[in-house]
């Protein structure tokens, strides 16, 4: 099982605008590096909690149809399922008809059940399933993981000398944890 992200988020849930406000900063020498910090701690979040905070497209790529017929997206929520591609033995794609689709699109991760499926012949990546996740706007985004991502940022910042940007996120402020705790995956 495979998760590539296939479209970016267009947009940022955090604006420079706000972080700097955040920060009480008016200068603009440094918006290149907080506009950057920005998108590591969006990026952190997504990682540790497994959801899609602006719209982004996503490829999932399987072995083949899982036993228990429910496929875990591994992302959440799922807005759309965009296509579902089987690959023959030559490794042409046959289209999977969508009208049999049962999407639980909220669930953490977001579950999919297909019937009538088409079974892969490509041994490896065999199934793809494209899919846009995320909650649209930056309006939508919840206040607490807005938080979660201006205290993150806000931290980077005050220790941007200590760690080198290839190395960051090094840390994660107190209280994090905390904001982040109801979107975190959890294994039964």
């Amino acid at each position: 099982m495979t998760l590539i992200k296939t479209d970016p988020p267009l947009a940022e849930p955090v604006t420079l605008a706000e972080l700097k406000a955040h920060l009480r900063i008016d200068a603009t020498d440094e918006d290149d590096l907080l506009e950057g910090l920005i998108r590591v701690a969006r990026a952190h979040l997504e990682t540790l909690t497994g959801t899609a905070l602006m719209t982004q497209g996503f490829r999932l790529a399987l072995d083949d149809w899982p036993r228990d017929e429910v496929i875990q997206l591994m992302k959440t929520p799922v807005q759309t399922i965009d296509a579902i591609l089987v690959y023959d033995a030559d490794g042409v794609a046959q289209d999977q008809d969508l009208s049999g689709l049962l999407l639980d699109a909220t669930a953490k991760p977001a579950r999919l059940v297909i019937s009538g499926r088409l079974h892969p012949a490509q041994p490896i990546n065999g199934i793809e399933i494209e899919f846009t996740a995320g909650f649209g706007a930056a309006t939508d985004v919840p206040p607490e993981l807005k938080r979660a991502i201006l205290t993150h940022a806000a931290y980077l910042y005050e220790f941007r000398g200590a760690v080198t940007p290839d190395m960051q996120p090094a840390a994660v402020p107190s209280g994090y944890e905390r904001l982040i705790a109801p979107w975190l995956r959890r294994c039964l």
